[in-house]
């Protein structure tokens, strides 16, 4: 064997810094109901959600049940998700959004989990993830080209109050339409899912 072949084989391949940041939150062991997200290559803890986040992903995920077993639905082939991950390697994040759909079976989406696999996702904000529900999912969720981001923020930094806003139309890493709404009045979610949400029940 030549010097050279030998040296060929010695090298081994270095992991990028996604793979190592996906490695160590793969070997979390956390309890029952805390979550972690890789937030641009941090891993963030998340304690379990409060009450008024799970009534208010229970009322949005309800609706879309309605509509999901309506005859002829066109999203009766899609599934709800609360605690599955969506992946954005490209920018080093790893998000679990409050609810997610998917256009089929989650068995069936891609090996790595692209966040590109989902129709719509919801973020419900607590004191401690608003801002990067705010800002890094934003972007993260709008560069991954996910057609709709229900941000449900229930401290908007605007008016102080609860408020809904529904990012579409991503193109070029941004959202370039957005419909906010108070706490009490209705939020139109376009086609595939032709729903309107009644916030009038969402708790501040």
């Amino acid at each position: 064997m030549s010097i050279a072949e030998a040296e060929t084989k010695t090298v081994t391949a270095v992991p990028s810094y996604w793979d190592v940041v996906l490695c160590a939150w793969e070997e979390l062991d956390l309890p029952e109901g805390w979550r972690a997200e890789i937030i641009e290559g941090d891993i963030r803890i998340m304690t379990p959600p409060r009450d008024e986040h799970s009534e208010i992903i229970d009322l949005i995920q309800t609706r879309l049940f309605r509509e999901k077993f309506r005859d002829g639905s066109p999203l009766s082939e899609c599934t709800m998700h609360q605690s599955i991950d969506l992946r954005l390697p490209e920018r080093v994040s790893l998000f679990i959004p409050g609810l997610v759909v998917l256009p089929g079976r989650v068995l069936d989406r891609s090996a790595d989990h692209s966040a590109a696999d989902a129709l719509l996702v919801v973020e419900v904000t607590s004191k401690s993830t608003a801002e990067k529900d705010r800002k890094a999912k934003l972007w993260g969720y709008a560069h991954a080209g996910i057609p709709l981001y229900l941000l449900v923020d229930r401290w908007d930094p605007q008016t102080g109050k609860g408020e809904v806003t529904l990012f579409s139309e991503p193109e070029n890493g941004r959202y370039t339409s957005a419909t906010k709404v108070p706490f009490g009045k209705e939020i139109h979610l376009p086609e595939p899912f032709g729903v309107t949400l009644d916030t009038a029940e969402f708790p501040a």
